[in-house]
């Protein structure tokens, strides 16, 4: 694995030394991930838009005042789910705004409108929801967690997330990224990273970059994310998402990173993470597909045939076949996984206690046979 001083030392790298860099990242990816890169067929569920933070490039979020403030309801949810099933996908995402109901009235009120204080407790009853009315697997991504929190939801998620985006506090500061957003001080996210490593929950977190951070800073937030993987062995994905600019926000003028850039970046954080680590783009976000699957990467993370990417609404999902083409194109053969790594499934990952698993609840491990075939990926390959 790539030390700090020489991943420093590729910051600027182009040309010829950027392509052998993208080549050594390409075959560590090779010896570790075979020639298959994947995806998971997903319905993406913005349970809230409502934050506590505000984000300097973030469209998603709205303010109580805004007529499209909401907190979707349990029959909105299987709406979605229900649709989603029917086109075959096996991952609900539910995504949201970090603890609005600590900022916002609004929040506390549509909360108590479902019998409940808490978005982590109303998390609880729809990852349940899901579980009993539908074939779908949750993987919840609701930002920072307490440890209380992770251990009422680990029992209803397949796998958990969230974007660590930086280690940088110079983000904080005033005109930065992340002024006036309590839920991005980086202790705060390092710390439900290290739960949620403490409590065996496959996690998924990533770097946002072009956001204000140095090179140097990038470099130390992958680090920071190798460095819990190791002491816990529960990262099971981590994804490189570089930043567009979007009209109507404090960012809409902020340079986007190029090409090359995120080429840079993601063969350096190929080389810097455990190869047991999968590592994913967005496709959405750019697409040049091969670009990507040249600098290393094993994964096009979750894709939806219903729902929009909440968060990048302008940025159209790739049709699958247009990243199979891409992919056969450079000899690797595309696959639909589960929203849990097959690691995570096999028979290493259950603890000694009988008809306990090490990192999922009986309710989830009992789905898997029905949903995983022998290699642990989706036993129905979409087509």
């Amino acid at each position: 694995m790539l030390q700090r001083q020489e991943a420093i030392s590729y910051g600027n790298a182009s040309g010829p030394d950027l392509h052998a860099l993208c080549e050594a990242a390409a075959e560590l990816r090779d010896n570790h991930w075979g020639h298959q890169i994947t995806y998971s067929r997903k319905v993406f569920i913005p349970l809230t838009n409502m934050c506590r933070d505000t984000c300097g490039y973030c469209t998603f979020v709205k303010s109580p005042e805004s007529p499209d403030a909401t907190v979707l309801t349990p029959d909105q949810v299987m709406e979605i789910v229900k649709g989603g099933e029917r086109l075959g996908c096996k991952e609900a995402l539910l995504s949201l705004g970090e603890k609005p109901e600590k900022r916002h009235q609004l929040a506390r009120d549509l909360l108590a409108a479902q019998g409940h204080q808490s978005m982590a407790s109303y998390l609880r009853q729809i990852g349940e929801q899901i579980l009993s009315q539908s074939s779908l697997l949750p993987h919840i991504n609701a930002g920072t967690l307490s440890l209380d929190e992770l251990r009422l939801l680990k029992p209803v998620s397949a796998s958990m997330g969230m974007m660590l985006e930086s280690v940088s506090r110079r983000l904080l500061e005033k005109g930065m990224a992340h002024h006036a957003c309590p839920d991005k001080v980086p202790v705060q996210r390092l710390r439900t990273l290290e739960r949620a490593g403490q409590l065996d929950v496959p996690f998924t977190t990533g770097i946002l970059i072009g956001i204000g951070e140095t090179w140097e800073e990038r470099i130390d937030s992958l680090l920071a994310i190798n460095e819990l993987h190791l002491q816990y062995g529960h990262i099971q994905e981590v994804i490189v998402q570089n930043f567009r600019a979007k009209a109507g926000t404090a960012m809409a003028d902020h340079p986007e990173p190029d090409l090359d850039e995120m080429r840079r970046t993601l063969a350096v954080a190929r080389l810097i993470l455990h190869p047991s680590i999968s590592m994913q783009a967005p496709p959405n976000l750019e697409a040049r597909f091969g670009s990507y699957i040249s600098a290393g990467i094993n994964d096009w993370g979750g894709i939806s045939p219903l729902t929009c990417d909440h968060i990048n609404p302008e940025r159209a999902w790739p049709q699958i076949d247009s990243l199979r083409i891409a992919c056969k194109g450079l000899g690797y053969e595309l696959k639909e996984r589960l929203t849990v790594y097959p690691r995570y499934q096999s028979d290493s990952a259950i603890d000694t206690t009988p008809n306990r698993q090490r990192y999922l609840a009986d309710t989830i491990a009992a789905r898997l046979p029905d949903l995983a075939a022998n290699d642990g990926l989706a036993a129905q390959q979409w087509q």
